[in-house]
């Protein structure tokens, strides 16, 4: 079941609308967004990169800057060390490119998920020191790495910590929470107590990029008049830099997509700017990705990004290596290029396959193990592999809404680790931490986390976990939040067109949904391969018409509609295409298809009820 809300944030709407010339319609949705004032709703509307946070109101980036610019004119060997998923690659791209460009001696290290797990590890740390490292910079990782970080100045090497992940922290004796960092050169994360950066919610890609500009400005600085090698080689390096800084920004937009980020203030802004330059790139291995998936450049969005390109990259990370795409964004040419292309979207087809597999067996062992009766899902599969263990936990939630656990065993004996995804009601890792006595290792934030523990503690656990789950049978129903109650009648193309200008759409700013009460199904048309898809005939209280496009399954809707309103009227839809006193209420999507040159309006069914 799902609950209906209607957001009635308030603002004079009216007055948004004279100020901005757009529809009030609109105005609400930017309000909804948490948008405050028609200032505001301009800079959203129309944002530059300009608009973004100096990089230098980050806690420790001037130190990070100027210690990296320093390492590179020591000739010290640099080791930029990510993590295995698309933020970790995209901004261990951004790291080893700009550091290469302003004439750093700089490699890169990417974890293997399952050899050496995430982020700092003692091996990594061992192999920059035999390798003569000399200062190691961390990317989307390294904040909880303190062991690993003593051990590097231990060797005679510097650390640069960069990320975006909680900052570890110590309870003291009046209960308050202390946080805990690195003993590092720099510690670089929007996310310490005592950074006043005025947007916490960027990626690593992002703090990446951010690191750079942070370079770029303090070379351009020391790149005044003179001619002395030193100034010589920092407008050279700033140069170079700056010429690079549109290729970066593709990447840092790529890791805040794929990294699930809100797209609110200054990560919008990079998003919408990085998809014109994606569109543009000169990046071999975007270029390609875009290629093998059949994607025409000019019309990539934020959806594609996370659901076509972001998962080829990560699928490297998840069954093989992410290094391997690591090397596609390096590719020196687009035949290579190519090559790793095809091989990244075959990694990803078969992440799919296995995933669809996955989620057959997860359904089985819910089914068989009477999961319904209980609240929070812990899934044993012990032969998935633990890389998609989220993504079927992801789908499970989504469908059942259940805080739900994929388990899967480990090459240690005797060792299960799993993945989690949450509901709104359930704080996955406050639980999590309520069950430490039981866990190994675990961590993760409200909506999802990571654990492993003993397989003999797994009756224990589940135990645990739900008799101290404290939800209630309404909070398994999924909200739906209505932007505006809009009658179908009211929607046109020039209202599409102007809701095209909030892309780019994702977390933090969904496609607006509207809803329509009492429309009645007249007509039923099913499309698609096998008839998968419907398009359904509405009449509305008004006496207009409508066409409905759903890419959900027809037989959910059949089923719907035979519980509240008889076989009859199923059998009706369902073999003849038509029915009569169907009467449902909407909520929607407005679109525009697009195609061979025409335009036509369409209203995208999503909830129904």
């Amino acid at each position: 079941m799902e609950k209906w809300f209607v957001q009635t944030k308030k603002a004079d709407f009216d007055d948004w609308s004279r100020k901005l010339g757009i529809d009030v319609v609109t105005a609400r949705i930017l309000r909804n967004r948490d948008i405050m004032t028609a200032e505001e709703a301009k800079v959203f509307l129309g944002g530059s990169v300009n608009d973004t946070h100096s990089p230098f109101l980050m806690k420790d980036m001037e130190k990070a800057a100027k210690e990296l610019i320093k390492a590179v004119a020591d000739g010290k060997k640099i080791r930029v060390i990510g993590d295995y998923d698309v933020d970790g690659v995209t901004s261990s791209y951004i790291l080893t490119k700009g550091i290469g460009l302003i004439g750093g001696d700089v490699s890169t290290a990417i974890p293997h998920r399952v050899h050496d797990g995430y982020g700092l590890s003692d091996s990594l740390v061992e192999e920059a020191a035999a390798d003569g490292v000399g200062l190691i910079v961390t990317c989307d990782n390294g904040i909880s790495a303190a062991p690993q970080v003593d051990k590097a100045n231990s060797l005679g090497m510097d650390v640069i910590v960069t990320d975006h992940h909680e900052v570890p922290f110590e309870t003291d004796a009046d209960g308050k929470h202390l946080q805990t960092l690195p003993e590092a050169l720099a510690v670089v994360n929007p996310k310490r107590d005592d950074c006043t950066y005025p947007f916490k919610g960027i990626c690593g890609a992002m703090v990446a990029y951010k690191l750079m500009q942070a370079v770029l400005e303090l070379l351009k600085q020391n790149a005044g008049p003179g001619g002395s090698a030193e100034v010589m080689s920092s407008k050279a390096g700033a140069e170079k830099l700056e010429f690079s800084m549109d290729e970066l920004l593709e990447f840092a937009a790529l890791g805040t997509v794929c990294d699930v980020m809100e797209l609110k203030d200054e990560n919008r802004v990079i998003v919408r700017e990085g998809i014109k330059k994606i569109k543009k790139s000169a990046n071999y291995g975007m270029q390609a990705l875009m290629e093998v998936n059949s994607l025409d450049p000019e019309a990539v969005s934020a959806y594609h990004m996370g659901f076509v390109i972001g998962p080829c990259v990560n699928a490297s990370g998840r069954l093989d290596s992410a290094l391997r795409a690591f090397e596609l964004f390096n590719a020196p040419s687009k035949r290579e290029a190519l090559i790793i292309a095809n091989e990244l979207k075959a990694l990803n087809d078969s992440r799919k396959n296995l995933t669809n597999e996955g989620i057959k067996a997860a359904e089985k062992y819910i089914s068989e193990h009477s999961l319904s009766e209980k609240a929070v899902w812990l899934i044993f599969l012990p032969d998935v592999h633990e890389s998609i263990a989220g993504i079927i936990a992801g789908k499970i939630k989504e469908k059942y809404y259940h805080p739900t656990f994929i388990l899967t065993k480990t090459e240690d004996e005797g060792t299960i680790k799993g993945s989690g995804r949450s509901i709104e009601a359930y704080h996955m890792q406050a639980h999590l931490m309520d069950a430490a006595s039981l866990l190994d290792k675990f961590g993760g934030h409200a909506m999802a986390a990571g654990l492993s523990f003993k397989e003999d503690k797994l009756g224990e656990l589940d135990m645990f976990l739900n008799e101290n789950a404290g939800l209630k049978e309404e909070d398994f129903s999924a909200k739906v939040m209505i932007d505006v109650p809009m009658p179908v009648g009211y929607a046109s193309m020039k209202l599409a067109k102007e809701l095209e200008k909030l892309e780019p759409f994702g977390t933090g700013n969904p496609v607006p949904l509207f809803a329509d009460k009492e429309l009645e199904i007249t007509g039923m048309k099913r499309f698609g391969s096998e008839g998968k898809y419907a398009r359904y005939t509405v009449r509305t209280s008004a006496g207009g018409s409508a066409e409905f496009t759903s890419f959900a399954d027809p037989e959910t809707f059949l089923s719907f509609v035979e519980e509240k309103f008889g076989k009859e009227k199923a059998d009706d839809l369902r073999n003849l295409g038509r029915a009569e006193g169907v009467k449902v209420n909407i909520a929607y999507n407005l679109d525009i298809n697009r195609y061979k040159g025409t335009e036509k309006l369409q209203f995208m069914m999503k909830h129904y009820c």
